[in-house]
């Protein structure tokens, strides 16, 4: 599915030596993780729960955490499986 108001265009930092012509060529595509395959999505029960008792516990509305894991491709490539097994709540500073 292609959703052009959320789409972000990404650009390399500044060089002083380019390797490649910058200069834009053929159409506009868009890239999406759930264009062309199936997403999955895994998460142990200890890191919800952690992160769960993090959110009750704290005294904000919002507040910044990371849920990090492991991105794989299935065998036949069709699908892709977002295992989520860690939780860590970040920095306040």
């Amino acid at each position: 599915r292609f959703v052009p108001e959320r789409m972000v265009p990404f650009s390399f930092p500044l060089s002083k030596c380019a390797l490649w012509d910058p200069v834009p060529m053929g159409d506009v595509i868009g890239s999406h993780i759930t264009y062309y395959r199936n997403p999955k999505l895994s998460m142990m029960e200890k890191t919800l729960r952690l992160a769960y008792r993090h959110a009750k516990q704290n005294e904000k509305k919002l507040f910044s955490c990371f849920l990090l894991g492991t991105l794989a491709v299935d065998e036949d490539g069709e699908g892709i499986m977002l295992t989520i097994d860690r939780f860590d709540p970040g920095r306040e500073v």
